[in-house]
C-alpha cells in the first residue's frame, strides 16, 4: 500500500501536515478557545466528561485540544506523518500529563479502523473528502460511532462545474514546482477575495470611511493564509451535495442534528448527526444526554 509521504512526491497528494506545521506556530490560548467555542456550538453542550472523542485526521491536533479541554478521552490519528508529529508536539505542549492518545493511521485501512471500536464522538473536518475514497471514509466515520453518539463532519460542498475547475487547479499545484505554486496560491486569492474587496470599498465609498486595516482571526481559531494554501494544494479532492451526505447517514441509523452550510459557494457544509440505533442503550449513555442537548438547526 502507497503511503502518504510517497504521494506527496510523486504529486498525487498535497502536503497537508507540512502546512499544519507552520500552522500550529501560530496557536495559542486564543485560537484554543475558539476552537472550544465551535465544539460547543456544533455540539450543543460544553460538557464532554466522560465521552469519548475521535479525531479523525487531526491535523495540528487543535480540535483534540479543544475536545481535551472540554473533558473527553481523545483519540487521534491521521494519514499523514507530519501532521501525526505536530499534534504531538501539541500534547506536549499542552497537555503532557494527560491519556490523549495519538497515532499514525488511515479510515480508509482496516486493521487500523478494526482496532478502534466505537466513540461516543466522532469528528472529522474537513478531512474525509481528501481521503481519495470519500463515501468509503464517511461510511467507516458512521460505523465508529456508538449507539447514542455523534458524528460531526464537515465536507466539501459540490458546486457542479466549479469544483471540477478547482480539481484541475488542485492537480496542478501538486504536480507543479515552487513557483508554479506560489502563483497559483496568489492568483487564488485575488480571485476569491476580490467580491469581499469590492464590498468593502463600495462601503468606504458609501460612508467615507477609510476601511479598517489588519485581518480578523478566522473562526473556529484558523488562519486565512494557511487555510487558502490548502485550499489551493488540497488534493485528492471530493465534493458532495447535502443530500448525499443525508443518505449515508440515514443508512447508518444517523439522524441529524445540526447543519451549517457554506450558502452553495466554496467550503465545506458541516453536519452533526446522532445515533438514533439501539434506543434502549442510546437513552442512557452520556452521548445521548449531548445528543438530545442538540436542538436541530439550519444555518448557512
Amino acid at each position: 500500500m502507497i503511503d502518504c509521504s510517497s504521494e506527496v512526491e510523486q504529486g498525487k497528494r498535497f502536503a497537508f501536515g507540512r502546512n499544519w506545521q507552520k500552522f500550529s506556530r501560530l496557536v495559542d490560548e486564543d485560537r484554543i478557545a475558539a476552537a472550544r467555542e465551535s465544539l460547543v456550538a456544533a455540539l450543543g453542550t460544553g460538557d464532554l466528561a466522560g465521552r469519548t472523542f475521535l479525531d479523525i485526521g487531526c491535523g495540528s491536533g487543535l480540535f483534540s485540544l479543544a475536545a481535551l479541554q472540554l473533558g473527553a478521552k481523545v483519540h487521534s490519528f491521521d494519514y499523514d506523518p507530519d501532521a501525526v508529529e505536530t499534534t504531538r508536539q501539541l500534547r506536549e505542549r499542552y497537555a503532557s500529563d494527560s491519556d490523549w492518545r495519538v497515532e499514525h493511521g488511515s479510515v480508509l485501512d482496516s486493521s487500523v479502523i478494526s482496532r478502534l471500536g466505537q466513540f461516543d464522538i466522532v469528528y472529522s473536518w474537513g478531512v474525509l473528502h481528501h481521503t481519495g475514497a470519500l463515501w468509503e471514509a464517511l461510511d467507516t466515520a458512521c460505523r465508529l460511532v456508538a449507539p447514542g453518539g455523534l458524528l460531526y463532519v464537515s465536507i466539501y460542498n459540490d458546486q457542479g462545474l466549479s469544483s471540477r475547475a478547482w480539481r484541475h487547479v488542485k492537480r496542478t499545484y501538486n504536480s507543479s514546482g515552487p513557483v508554479t505554486r506560489r502563483l497559483l496560491v496568489a492568483g487564488s486569492g485575488m480571485y476569491l477575495n476580490a467580491p469581499r474587496r469590492a464590498v468593502t470599498l463600495l462601503k468606504s465609498a458609501m460612508t467615507g470611511r477609510h476601511p479598517v486595516g489588519g485581518q480578523a482571526r478566522r473562526a473556529r481559531g484558523m488562519s486565512a493564509r494557511y487555510d487558502l494554501i490548502d485550499w489551493v494544494g488540497g488534493y485528492p479532492f471530493e465534493v458532495a451535495a447535502p443530500e448525499e451526505v443525508f443518505r449515508v447517514g440515514r443508512r447508518h441509523g444517523l439522524e441529524l442534528r445540526h447543519l451549517k452550510t457554506c450558502g452553495g459557494g466554496l467550503g465545506c457544509n458541516e453536519y452533526v448527526f446522532a445515533s438514533i440505533a439501539d434506543q434502549d442503550t442510546a437513552q442512557t449513555s452520556p452521548a445521548a444526554r449531548s445528543a438530545a442537548a442538540v436542538g436541530t438547526g439550519v444555518t448557512s
